[in-house]
């Protein structure tokens, strides 16, 4: 019998590969930054390790405005601590 082939996908931070239901994903489409539960939205992603501390440290490092090009307002970090 044929094992199921689990996602592995890299924390932005971290630098960690974990599976992907172990990640919260970032999305940029339009120049709109969503969370993305499902994991399926269009656009450029990003993932950041479900945990409330890569969470903050990556708000105070500022790693989404660099890897997006742009700011990101403190309202995106307190979607994912929400969504953990």
């Amino acid at each position: 019998m044929k094992t199921k082939k689990i996602p592995m996908r890299m924390c932005v931070l971290t630098r960690e590969k974990l599976p992907k239901k172990d990640l919260i994903r970032i999305v940029s489409f339009e120049g709109n930054i969503t969370v993305d539960p499902s994991g399926k939205l269009n656009g450029k992603g990003c993932y950041l390790k479900k945990d409330a501390l890569v969470i903050e440290e990556a708000r105070k490092k500022k790693i989404l405005n660099h890897i997006f090009e742009m700011d990101v307002n403190d309202e995106i970090y307190d979607e994912l601590l929400r969504n953990i």
